[in-house]
């Protein structure tokens, strides 16, 4: 079996100093969010960071790319994780009859207003919120589809072997994996496109995904560039990865 990774599109070059505002709510660069979001995380871990309204990865709404897969019914159906659902909206925008979603996160607080913001949306027989640690959780039913917005970049790099060993052992042999690569470094010519150190969000490369993924069996459906990101994300590609059959494994070459 042979490793396919289509030609990654180019992302823009050039991303905007000056902060989006998403529904109301400011969304900082990377860069800044950077700077003050690793102080808090250390100081009282995630849940402090929803104590104190220190949401920089909270667009208050669900996440464009989402609503265009939705929009061009290219979103695949059946049970969906969303590790990391924080407030909840992709998880809402995606539930309905055919595709029962599952919010992941260990703040209680974020799920508890996450609850409270949706608990009587028409659809909320669709989806549930659980406080559980995705690195030890264990779901009594495989998912067929599992979404990655801002979970990848918010954990320390050491870990990713340990997130991408967690995605295998939830998301069914033929599932899908999407992954939303952000902060997104690229090279372009002599020019390394990044002024982003520290994290988190910590900066990401198509192939750190590659390192942690294809020896466990995913193979590489599609890489393209983010058509929806919102200016103060731009450096952002998103991917399809796909978990392939058990017996083809052992069979992995690059």
């Amino acid at each position: 079996m042979a490793l396919r990774f289509p030609q990654l599109l180019k992302v823009a070059e050039e991303q905007q100093n000056s902060k989006y505002s998403s529904g109301g709510k400011m969304i900082p660069t990377p860069e800044e969010a950077a700077t003050f979001q690793p102080q808090v995380v250390a100081e009282g871990g995630w849940e402090k960071c929803w104590e104190d309204g220190v949401t920089p990865w909270d667009q208050g709404r669900a996440t464009p790319l989402i609503l265009h897969l939705l929009d061009s019914s290219s979103l695949p159906l059946g049970r969906t994780l969303v590790p990391g659902c924080g407030g909840g909206h992709d998880v809402v925008a995606m539930a309905n009859p055919e595709r029962f979603v599952v919010g992941l996160d260990i703040s209680e607080k974020t799920l508890k207003k996450a609850s409270e913001t949706y608990g009587s949306a028409p659809n909320a027989k669709y989806f549930a919120f659980m406080k559980e640690d995705f690195f030890t959780w264990r779901p009594d039913e495989l998912f067929d589809l599992i979404f990655d917005y801002v979970f990848f970049c918010a954990i320390e790099p050491e870990m990713r072997p340990a997130w991408a060993k967690s995605m295998y052992e939830v998301l069914k042999p033929e599932g899908e994996l999407i992954t939303l690569m952000y902060p997104l470094i690229i090279f372009h010519l002599l020019f390394r496109i990044t002024d982003h150190v520290g994290g988190a969000p910590y900066k990401v490369y198509v192939s750190a995904y590659e390192a942690v993924l294809v020896p466990l069996g995913f193979k590489a459906v599609s890489i393209e560039e983010n058509p929806d990101s919102i200016p103060t994300r731009e450096r952002e590609a998103w991917e399809v990865e796909k978990d392939q059959l058990i017996q083809e494994r052992s069979d992995l070459t690059l």
